[in-house]
């Protein structure tokens, strides 16, 4: 497919339509943009698809590991000992002791359902990089002191250095029935995950002041464990799964996440069949403006003919015209498209301030932010398929124009 400069010159000409064909440029720039907003399309949809998933991966996995090891009956008396199984189990990079309870927080007359974590002094100080406000380090078994969710923090309108109260319905028994165990705890620190369901209920305090709290002794109620390789955790953990059975139960991410990254993994293959339509769409209007320049350039292709162009050289020249369309949209198309994500949040909020509505309510897209993730290897094949594409639509107008017969052209001029 190499030119040479005589095939190269009329291949930039026909590019180039003249005043009588200002129609048929029309048509070729309509698809060079379409072919660029198709791509743009792909580019921006994908990276923001895989950007969601792997923030949700981030977020939840580093929050709860890649897996979790739960008593039945919510209490593991022997911890200590499966602890020591689950670190020499093969593959397992860290295992730590948890409490989680879902309870009820309360302040100033403002009840709302609270998630109550008991974390090591390791996992706590993990969380640092997440506080918006406070001081983690003042979480210190027995100081009575806690960490919040950002979200919860405003739905119970509590700051940094007020009392918030945790109230557990299952209290001490009493000859007048159950009362319920409510203990007052300092806001020390305030912390945003980027999870909504997370910011909006989790309590996180040391597990020793959990323990005292649930009244479970010293028992706890799950191990989260991570592992060298996060998509292989139920194969790393089944020799530990066949131990620990019918003493508790191992759920890895997947099985808790398991409807969450399936409908994302339906979403994504779908929304890249449906904008690939786009290009494809695009890909025609490369074949009509062709099939319109091929017709108007008739008598020019039966002069070049008797002029001792070949075939094969009018087959190169209306490729080339049609390939090099589709190029240019490809290529502005990524730019489009790396623009857009890097400027996606001020987007986003112009057209919230435009349009008056919330386009990302971290309420149901479970992030507080548009995320985006671009992998090399989408946009490198998103870009083959538009070129692929775009060569196949300029076969059937170059054949055309290569299969003019001069003879039946110019026998009247």
């Amino acid at each position: 497919m190499i030119l040479s400069p005589f095939e190269w010159t009329i291949a930039k000409r026909y590019m180039l339509p003249g005043k009588g064909e200002a129609f048929i440029a029309m048509v070729a720039g309509i698809s060079l943009v379409a072919v660029m907003l198709g791509v743009a399309a792909l580019v921006i949809v994908m990276s923001v698809m895989n950007g969601f998933r792997a923030e949700l991966f981030d977020k939840i996995v580093g929050l709860n590991g890649h897996a979790i090891i739960q008593a039945y009956g919510g209490r593991l008396d022997n911890w200590q000992d499966v602890l020591k199984d689950v670190r020499q189990t093969e593959g397992v990079t860290e295992a730590s002791p948890l409490i989680e309870q879902p309870l009820l927080g309360s302040f100033n007359g403002r009840v709302e359902a609270v998630l109550v974590r008991g974390n090591t002094d390791a996992d706590i100080k993990a969380i640092a990089p997440k506080v918006t406000a406070g001081i983690l380090s003042d979480l210190k078994s027995g100081a009575s002191n806690v960490a919040i969710g950002s979200r919860l923090a405003e739905n119970l309108g509590a700051r940094v250095g007020d009392s918030i109260t945790i109230i557990n319905p299952q209290g001490r028994s009493t000859p007048f029935g159950t009362v319920p165990r409510q203990i007052a705890y300092n806001v020390s620190a305030i912390f945003e995950i980027g999870i909504y369901d997370y910011d909006q209920a989790f309590v996180v305090m040391p597990m020793q002041d959990a323990q005292t709290l649930l009244l479970t002794g010293n028992t706890i109620g799950m191990i989260e464990v991570t592992t060298t390789d996060p998509d292989n955790v139920s194969q790393i953990l089944a020799p530990l799964s066949e131990k620990l059975a019918g003493q508790a139960i191992v759920t890895d991410w997947k099985t808790i996440n398991a409807s969450l990254f399936e409908a994302l993994a339906v979403e994504r293959v779908a929304m890249f069949v449906v904008l690939s339509i786009i290009v494809l769409v695009a890909v025609f209007n490369i074949l009509s403006s062709l099939i319109m320049l091929v017709r108007a350039k008739t008598r020019d292709i039966a002069i070049l003919r008797t002029m001792g162009a070949t075939r094969r050289s009018l087959m190169k020249i209306f490729v080339t015209t049609g390939f090099l369309i589709g190029a240019l949209g490809t290529v502005a198309g990524l730019v489009l498209g790396f623009v857009f994500l890097y400027f996606r949040q001020p987007i986003v909020r112009g057209i919230e301030m435009i349009s008056g509505q919330n386009l990302w309510d971290p309420s149901i897209r479970f992030l507080t932010e548009l995320p985006s993730r671009t992998d090399p290897f989408e946009v490198a094949a998103i870009s083959v398929m538009a070129l692929v594409f775009s060569f196949l639509a300029t076969l059937y107008p170059a054949y055309k124009a290569a299969s003019t017969d001069p003879v039946q052209v110019l026998r009247y001029e």
